[in-house]
């Protein structure tokens, strides 16, 4: 079997190669000029509705598609935009919890593509495909209309095209060294970049963080006046314990407590993740504790038992937030794709994000033998992820994916040799033959019970693998 997109019509595939067509902001030249031209043009869209905007190296589809699923369960009308796409580009626009569809996603093209030669004819650089779909996204939601809108930033912040939006609530995951080239090599500037995000009058949910970028971010919060909300002083996971498919977790919001919650997603970052994104929806709902004038000392310091604005009075039902959080998903995050050797899909693509992956398969599944399929960009820290996979995995096998960056075997295999020894490294030129051929060394004990796969590396991975494993067809 071959990785092939999903049957589309001919007007969709042609509108996907239009946008494509047009390249990425980073061989351009990252601005805001461009996008706040054309959503001008378009009569601001982007401020139809409130926004949380969401930042960060890791976590942040998943911080958004729960804060997406809690806004929904309260009865919202939603839009929700991230990125990368899994298998389809119209992925990345959803609205009440669904991707728009093929004839919407043509429409939403049609729409803007009036403006773009106005706009592309008045700077130097034409609209890179972000920017164009930044654009259609914002433009759908006006549209729909919907009461929020829940955005992912592309990769920075500061000049992603997506902070043309100023968020009410704006949201920063774990960050860590990743994108290196465009964002900095630094955590502070990394941080720096991501903190742009954070605006005026907002409210800031900041996931716990390196202290390095947590004074990066704080800075941020004061020389803005924006309120804070941090992990682990303001909010946090109180406890969990792993349950049949995923995790039952106890959560401290902004507001008050809410226990006996099941999230269906692995691991502990899982729950922070669940943690930040409660703690955005009360603050999206309610406001977030502050301390009164702001001041680097006092928004660095931890007072434990000090007290903050809040209580049951924001508080949100206890039973919608269950109710939301057992129905959230996140694809392509240790998603079991298939059982009989258990096969795991995951898109963690850096050390931090890989390092996650590998507490949450020790600590969730019983595996008596792993193997891993890896295939990964060129571009990333591919030693780094692979001294994390190493002391998990039997055996590695290295491939290579849909994408164009995607670093070829023979260059991987030669890194995973140092770190994995020759005879652990399996390389295969294809996906679908690496995926067979990691299902036979999980295998070759005949642990059946005991044995698993997992693949990763990078979105695009576990995108084509959920495509050849035929995974959600028929749902």
């Amino acid at each position: 079997m071959t990785v092939s997109q999903v049957s589309e019509p001919s007007d969709y595939r042609a509108t996907v190669g239009a946008i494509m067509g047009r390249g990425v902001e980073w061989e351009i030249d990252p601005a805001l000029d461009r996008i706040a031209d054309l959503v001008d043009v378009l009569g601001g869209p982007h401020r139809a509705y409130p926004v949380i905007h969401i930042a960060g190296t890791n976590g942040k589809s998943t911080t958004a598609r729960l804060v997406e699923a809690l806004l929904r369960e309260r009865g919202l009308r939603t839009g929700l935009y991230t990125s990368p796409e899994l298998t389809t580009l119209r992925e990345r626009i959803a609205i009440d919890g669904e991707p728009i569809s093929e004839e919407r996603f043509v429409e939403a093209y049609e729409d803007v593509l009036p403006y773009l030669q106005l706009v592309d004819d008045k700077h130097e650089a034409r609209l890179s495909f972000f920017e164009v779909l930044t654009a259609m996204a914002f433009a759908a939601f006006a549209d729909a209309p919907v009461d929020v809108a829940v955005v992912e930033a592309g990769m920075g912040g500061s000049w992603d095209a997506t902070n043309v939006a100023d968020g009410a609530v704006a949201v920063i995951t774990p960050i860590g060294l990743d994108h290196t080239g465009y964002l900095g090599d630094t955590l502070e500037q990394i941080a720096g970049e991501k903190a742009g995000i954070i605006k005026p009058g907002a409210i800031a949910v900041l996931s716990q963080q390196p202290v390095e970028a947590a004074e990066v971010l704080l800075r941020r919060v004061v020389e803005t006046g924006a309120a804070a909300a941090r992990e682990g002083v303001e909010y946090g996971v109180l406890g969990r314990d792993v349950a049949f498919g995923g995790q039952q977790i106890s959560l401290r919001g902004l507001h008050g407590v809410y226990d006996e919650i099941f999230l269906p997603l692995f691991g502990e970052h899982q729950a922070s993740n669940a943690a930040t994104a409660l703690a955005a929806v009360e603050a999206f709902a309610g406001g977030a504790p502050t301390r009164g004038e702001p001041n680097l000392e006092a928004a660095t310091r931890v007072a434990p038992g000090e007290t903050f604005l809040g209580g049951e009075e924001g508080q949100l039902d206890p039973a919608l937030v269950r109710s939301g959080f057992a129905k959230s998903a996140s694809p392509g995050r240790l998603e079991v794709a298939r059982t009989g050797p258990t096969v795991l899909l995951d898109a963690a693509h850096n050390p931090a994000g890989m390092a996650a992956t590998v507490a949450t398969v020790t600590e969730s599944f019983g595996f008596t033998r792993l193997a891993g399929v890896l295939a990964i960009a060129a571009d990333k820290d591919v030693a780094g992820v692979l001294d994390q996979l190493e002391p998990v995995l039997a055996e590695l096998v290295v491939t290579r994916n849909s994408s164009a960056r995607s670093m070829p075997p023979e260059e991987l295999a030669e890194i995973a040799e140092g770190i994995f020894g020759a005879e652990r490294v399996h390389v295969v030129q294809r996906l679908d033959d690496a995926i067979d051929r990691a299902i036979g060394l999980a295998e070759e004990t005949g642990e059946y019970r005991g044995a698993g796969v997992l693949i990763t590396g990078s979105v695009v991975t576990a995108g084509d693998a959920r495509t050849l494993l035929r995974v959600g067809e028929g749902r």
